[in-house]
């Protein structure tokens, strides 16, 4: 199989595939949900959506998402080569169908039509000592990424200092100012420290994380159990109608920062949590969730 003809299905999947702990951690919460409540309803709309789009290989949501690659490769080779691949995969599952054109010229207004243009798709490159190639797909939607924040602490309107009670604060206001804006239950990624850019990174590369996985250190798993938890008491619930579930789950991770900065940002990613990931190992081609 040629290299784009792979990425275009590795689009198809993640476009049109829940994950299966995606899909099990929505099911828990429509079992969660009270009969006759509208919080129930949403999610059994939800999940006929999930069965359908997998069903007729059609797009869980009409928003198919910012599209962002990480690519893990050999030393030596050209990056050039993976670039051309992805971006002429884009082009033809936009033909296709699987995704929606959603790359914009911020100056002219005027959309691509193909899902290429400058930074889109977006591609982290990472060269590794290993000689098999990973390529990992986000496709991130808008609307939860308009409710996405930065805070820098400390953040004296919330009473948030430099240390993990602060961090929850902040978390806490980011996910309440959302409401059900960011097609919840989302699952929120929470970077600790770096600078703006670096920060946002981290938080987004959580998105790869598996529900329920929780961070090696105690301390930090604690932390992520103790916000899934405070998140969905605030009775948010799916696409804000209420209910008790209004995060699938947090992932908490930090990084070092200059000691005159303290950044946490927040990536909120809405209940189409769409990843994929495409192993190239000895010419053969796999696809995990």
């Amino acid at each position: 199989m040629e290299l784009k003809d792979a990425l275009v299905e590795l689009l198809r999947r993640a476009a049109t595939d829940l994950p299966p702990d995606v899909e099990k951690a929505l099911r828990e919460a429509y079992e969660r949900e009270e009969d006759g409540t509208p919080a129930k309803a949403v999610f059994r709309t939800i999940l006929e959506n999930v069965r359908l789009a997998r069903e007729k290989s059609t797009p869980i949501c009409q928003d198919t998402g910012s599209i962002i690659f990480y690519v893990d490769f050999p030393v030596g080779e050209k990056e050039e080569v993976y670039r051309k691949a992805i971006n002429a995969a884009a082009e033809e599952a936009t033909k296709k169908q699987y995704l929606r054109p959603n790359a914009v010229n911020p100056i002219t207004g005027k959309n691509s039509g193909n899902n290429v243009g400058i930074n889109h798709p977006f591609i982290h490159f990472h060269q590794w000592d290993k000689d098999e190639v990973r390529i990992r797909l986000l496709l991130k939607g808008g609307g939860s990424e308009n409710v996405g924040a930065q805070y820098k602490l400390p953040a004296p309107e919330l009473k948030a200092g430099r240390d993990l009670e602060g961090v929850r604060k902040v978390v806490l206001d980011a996910v309440f100012k959302a409401q059900g804006k960011g097609c919840a239950p989302g699952t929120i990624a929470v970077a600790i420290g770096g600078d703006r850019v670096t920060s946002y990174m981290l938080s987004k590369e959580m998105l790869f994380r598996k529900i329920g996985e929780r961070h090696p250190e105690p301390e930090i798993a604690e932390f992520e159990r103790r916000l899934y938890n405070e998140l969905n008491q605030l009775g948010i619930g799916p696409m804000g109608f209420g209910g008790k579930t209004t995060v699938l789950d947090v992932f908490v991770d930090y990084q070092h920062r200059h000691p005159a900065t303290f950044f946490v940002a927040i990536t909120y990613n809405c209940w189409a949590f769409r990843r994929k990931t495409l192993y190239i190992r000895n010419g053969e081609v796999s696809y995990d969730d």
